[in-house]
This record gives C-alpha cells, structure tokens and sequence, in this order.
C-alpha cells in the first residue's frame, strides 16, 4: 500500500494522464451522453429540492469508483453518491490509505437544467492532504489539473491567480443560503460592505477554477463536503492563491473547520474575507 508522499509523487509522475483519461473517459460515457437529454426517470431529489441527482452523476461516479483503485492498487474512493448510500464510507478521507474524493457532476442543477455550468470533480489525498486534482467542465472543454508543489495547469498551460485590481470591489461567490446556519448568515452578511461584490455560487468546482484564473477574487463557503472542495482548494493553492476558515487556519479536507471559509486570489484577499466574515458574528 502506498504510504508516504514520496510514492505518491511516483504514482503521479507515470499514471496522471491515466487519471485524466479516466476522468474524460467516465463523462464521455456517462455524462455528456445525457447531457440536455435526461427523462424525468432519470433524475431524482435526495435531501431537498436542492439536492438533485442524475442516472448520470450515478453511473459516472460507478466507473470512476471502478477504474481509480485499479490505477492505485489499494486506494479508496469516497464519492457523493457512494457516500450517500453508506455514510460511512466518508471515514475513508481520515484513514491510512491514499483516498480519491470524487464529485461524478458538480453542478448537477445546472446539468439538469442543460446549463454548461458543471464538471467533475476528482482529487487525490493521503492523510488529509490533497496530492494532486482534476476539474474537468467537458460542456466549456475546460480540464484544469494541479499536483502539489508543481503548479496548476489549465490545458496544459500554467494557471496563475494573480492579485485582485486595487480600488475594484472583491468579487466574492458565496453559499445559497438554503445551506448555511443562522450564525453563517450572519458571517456572510459581513460581505454586504462597501468594496465587496458578493453573488450566489455556482458549481463549487467552477467557481474555485474561476479563482485560480483569476476571474474571482474569493469564494466564501459554508458546507465542509469534501468532493465539492478537495480539488479546487489546490488548484487554487498551486495557482498562487489562499484558503482560510473563520478560525484564520486553512481549511481541512477531514473536517471540524470554522465555517464559513474562503478560497482567495491570494492571502491579503483570504485574510481579508475572513475578517469580514468574523465581524459580523
């Protein structure tokens, strides 16, 4: 079993481009087939009106749980829908084992609604660290890749994140506020101040890539799920970027974070949201 970095680093260094085709190959089977074609049967709700699911983020996240461990010998896979069918299955994100964190559709609303706003989502961690990230939007023909200490690439070319435009207000994604606390309410009307311009988030995937592109100065989020937040927080770490919680620590794919948090352009922007997230608590 594969137990330390350094393997890791050699996991990556001979089969990254197997993960990327694996990750192609699942949407151009089970995603993008059904994209703008699903019938009523094939979407269903799960906690609320909110939370959707598709034949597609099912079938999709089944061949990624299939193919991912047989690159990796001894990896786990711990998946949104996989999750949902045995909650404890999440555990694995804690465990010894090298653990692949997978969104098949992030953005299923957006999928459901024949919006190009979607991706998948797949991020490899080992003791909590994320190694290395895919995030790919095959309806913009978008895939954006970091591996920790070797940058972020978005089609193969450097990502950078840059700083936001001095005297321009933050533009800041936020929570829908369905999934946020009384208190996080109340954090994220810190944002509604003169030089933020905060809106309602998209998919989460997305929007981290916007960060590391330098297109969205921050995110501020509410929820811990990792699937939603594993890949875009390196890519936006190895684009130059930042992310902290309310507790001005970085954000723990594990859990137990002071939420909200943000993901930034870089660390004057983090800190920056934080404190307007904290003031208002």
């Amino acid at each position: 079993m594969i137990e330390t970095h350094a393997t890791i680093d050699q996991f990556l260094t001979r089969h990254a481009h197997d993960v990327e085709a694996a990750v192609r190959e699942a949407a151009a089977r089970e995603i993008v087939p059904r994209w703008r074609r699903l019938a009523a049967h094939e979407v269903d709700r799960k906690s609320g009106p909110h939370d959707v699911v598709t034949d597609a983020d099912r079938e999709a996240e089944r061949y990624l749980t299939a193919e991912l461990p047989r690159l990796l010998p001894g990896s786990a896979v711990v998946g949104e829908e996989g999750v949902h069918a045995d909650p404890s299955s999440y555990e694995a994100i804690r465990g010894d084992a090298p653990v692949w964190i997978v969104d098949p559709v992030d953005g299923t609303r957006q999928f459901v609604r024949g919006e190009t706003g979607y991706c998948t989502l797949v991020a490899l961690a080992l003791h909590g660290v994320v190694q290395a990230s895919w995030t790919y939007a095959p309806a913009l023909g978008l895939l954006a890749t970091a591996v920790r200490g070797q940058g972020a690439r978005l089609d193969g070319e450097p990502l950078r994140s840059g700083a936001p435009q001095p005297g321009r207000d933050l533009r800041v994604a936020t929570s829908h506020p369905d999934f946020t606390t009384d208190e996080q309410k109340r954090a994220l009307l810190g944002l509604r101040t003169g030089g933020v311009a905060p809106r309602p988030c998209g998919s989460a995937g997305l929007e981290y890539l916007a960060v590391a592109r330098g297109e969205l100065d921050a995110t501020a989020f509410s929820w811990e799920l990792a699937w939603d937040h594993a890949a875009g927080l390196l890519l936006v770490e190895e684009a130059g970027g930042a992310h902290l919680t309310r507790a001005g620590r970085p954000f723990d794919i594990r859990g137990g974070n002071t939420l909200p948090f943000t993901a930034a352009r870089d660390e004057a922007t983090a800190r920056r949201v934080v404190e307007l997230l904290s003031a208002a608590v």
